[in-house]
Formats: C-alpha cells, structure tokens, sequence
C-alpha cells in the first residue's frame, strides 16, 4: 500500500468534527445525571382524581390548611438538557400534623379537612411545573418529603422525593431511604430554598432521556 492513500487517510480523520472521533463515553460526560428513583411508598391515592389540580393546601376552596405555606417548582427535562413537555407530575404528602390523607394511614395525627395531601400538574412548554402545599413534617420512621410521581401518556417515567434543606433537613441523614442513595446522587433529591421567594423550593427533575 503506497503512503499516499495512508497520508489522506489521516488527513480525513484528523479533518472530522471532535465530537465524532472521541468515544462515546467522554461524549456524553457533560450530560445531566438523571434524578434518583425512589419508593412509591403505601400512599399514592387509591384513586387518584384528575380534578385534584396544583393546590394541596385547600379543599373546594373552604379555606387554608394548616402548616407553613411551601410553594414547589421546577422544570422537568432529560438527561440532555431538553425539555419535557406535557409530563404529568403528581404530589402527595402527609400534612402539617404528620399523617397522609389516606384510608391506610391510621396514625394518630389528625387529618386536617382543608388539606387535600394530593396535587397533579401538567409541564408547561418549557417542562415546568408549580405546586402549593404545606412544609410536611416528619413521622416515626422518616424524615419530611414530598413524593412525586411523572408519568406521560399513561407511561410512568419517575419515581422519586424531594427532601428538605437547611435546618428543617438535617433529620435527612437519619433517614434510611435517604441514605439508601449513593452520596453523590443525594444533593439532586434536595429542593433548593429561593432567597428571593420565601416559603418556595426549586426542584429540577431529569428523567432517562432514553424513556
């Protein structure tokens, strides 16, 4: 074989974009981790009503729930940084007293008649989505948490919660489902506190963008 077919090859090689000579694995380092999957846990709603809307902290509008008012938001989108529109995103969560409206959930904590404990929102155009509820607390056995649930088209996409910063979290740590996520993964499960709008977490959720 004479060198000059070999001398073109190499020019042609070192002429392709960066992107398509470098492995697959450097290629997609820079993409966003997912976030950690969690437990469903025993009290998703028997029935989840489609009616429910984004407000936990009122029922048929007869007045506030108990508790310090949270506002939750975020974006939805993949691991590729694209956003996820028209996800459904469902909360639920116990109240201010520390018991889930539930028909399982026979703790001793009162329920409380304005606090629905469930919410459901669709993304928007840029995947994101608003909810207001109560800070939960906690109740033997875990630290206070949100669950969330993203489904599109029927298909389940995510399972997760979203934990508490700062003080209200540092019980976080004696949580086992918590601790259960790898160290370096647990910071995604966090809301993040607004300083410029009290009593609100931000909360980012990056599903497989295989799915």
């Amino acid at each position: 074989m004479s060198a000059a077919p070999a001398a073109s090859r190499r020019r042609f090689v070192l002429s392709l974009p960066l992107l398509a000579v470098l492995p697959w694995s450097l290629c997609s380092a820079a993409a966003t981790p997912a976030t950690p999957g969690q437990m469903l846990g025993p009290f998703y709603p028997l029935q989840p009503d489609p009616a429910a809307g984004n407000d936990l902290a009122t029922v048929d509008g007869r007045g506030r729930a108990l508790g310090t008012p949270l506002t939750i938001v975020g974006r939805v989108q993949d691991t590729a940084g694209r956003a996820q529109a028209g996800v459904l995103v469902e909360i639920w969560q116990t109240n201010a007293h520390g018991r889930y409206h539930h028909p399982h959930d026979d703790s001793a904590p009162p329920l409380d008649p304005d606090f629905r404990g469930y919410g459901r929102g669709t993304t928007g155009s840029e995947g994101d989505y608003r909810f207001r509820t109560v800070m939960p607390v906690a109740y033997p056995g875990r630290t206070p948490h949100v669950h969330f649930r993203l489904s599109r088209g029927g298909r389940e996409l995510l399972v997760t919660q979203m934990y508490l910063p700062g003080a209200a979290g540092r019980q976080n740590q004696r949580d086992g489902l918590f601790m259960s996520v790898d160290a370096a993964a647990r910071s995604r499960l966090v809301g993040v506190a607004q300083a410029d709008a009290p009593g609100t977490l931000h909360f980012d959720i990056v599903i497989d963008g295989g799915r």
